[in-house]
């Protein structure tokens, strides 16, 4: 007799074939059947017992923070838009502190401007 069995027997005060039903049983709902179908009323009552009833409150408060300029990099994509327009005759600022676009030779190029932390 397997030692589970032997233990469950004491603890339960069940037969050797109840024991091992029990272990059965308890293999086949670890594989995810479902022994014991509820009921719609009993589903809709178990249900109703496992919901709060109420939302959470929102303890965070978000606010939209203003993003401040960087004139440093406004001022370097207007001198890269100035010296591209002598150079190549066009230029577009896509992004006013970041990017810039110009064609070459019939060729699209695209400047990235970025300022490590490091």
């Amino acid at each position: 007799m397997d030692k589970q069995i032997e233990k469950l027997m004491a603890k339960l005060g069940i037969t050797e074939v109840e024991a091992k039903q029990l272990v059965e049983d308890d293999k086949r709902i670890e594989k995810g059947e479902n022994l014991f179908p509820l009921t719609k009323a009993q589903e809709k009552t178990s249900k109703e017992m496992r919901s709060t009833g109420q939302k959470a409150p929102t303890i965070y408060k978000f606010k939209t923070r203003e993003r401040k300029a960087d004139n440093d990099k406004q001022f370097l994509i207007n001198a890269f838009e100035n010296l591209l327009i002598e150079v190549c005759g066009n230029a577009e600022i896509t992004n006013a502190e970041r990017e810039i676009i110009f064609f070459y030779n019939e060729k699209k190029y695209k400047i990235v401007l970025s300022a490590p932390r490091t």
